[in-house]
C-alpha cells in the first residue's frame, strides 16, 4: 500500500534570520545564515541547514530510512567528529511531499547527539 501525504496546516515552515552553527567535537559540521526553521506543535523547533552549508566530508550516509506521515521518506548519516561517531544524526526529506518541498535539499541534526546547535544574530 503506497504511503502519501498527510495534511497538516500546523507544521510551518520558514527562514531562519539567524545564523545556525552545528558543532561535533570542536569541529564546525555546518555553518549557514540561510537555515528554515521548521514548527510543529508538540515538538522543538527544527532547523533544516542547506546542503551546501554543511561540510558533507564529515557525513556518511547509512542505509537508515524513516517515514512521517506529513514529509515523506528521511534518509540518514552518520557524523564523524575528531574521534567521536554519532550514527542517523542526520537526516534528510531528499523527496519531501509538495507541502513540504521548501525542505529539500536540506540537512537537519539531533540536537541531543551534537555538542551545540547554535543560533546567533545574523551579521550584515
Amino acid at each position: 500500500m503506497a504511503r502519501g501525504p498527510v495534511a497538516n496546516p500546523q507544521i510551518t515552515i520558514e527562514p531562519n534570520p539567524n545564523r545556525v552553527i552545528v558543532r561535533l567535537d570542536g569541529a564546525i559540521i555546518a555553518d549557514s545564515t540561510h537555515a528554515l526553521v521548521m514548527r510543529a506543535p508538540g515538538t522543538p523547533d527544527q532547523q533544516y541547514i542547506p546542503r551546501e552549508d554543511v561540510d558533507m566530508a564529515q557525513l556518511s550516509r547509512t542505509t537508515h530510512v524513516t517515514h512521517c506521515p506529513y514529509k515523506g521518506d528521511a534518509s540518514y548519516w552518520t557524523i564523524r567528529g575528531n574521534g567521536r561517531e554519532v550514527e542517523n544524526g542526520v537526516w534528510s526529506y531528499e523527496a519531501p511531499f509538495e507541502t513540504m518541498a521548501p525542505i529539500k535539499g536540506h540537512l537537519a541534526f539531533y540536537s541531543d547527539r551534537v555538542d551545540a546547535l547554535e543560533e546567533r544574530p545574523a551579521t550584515a
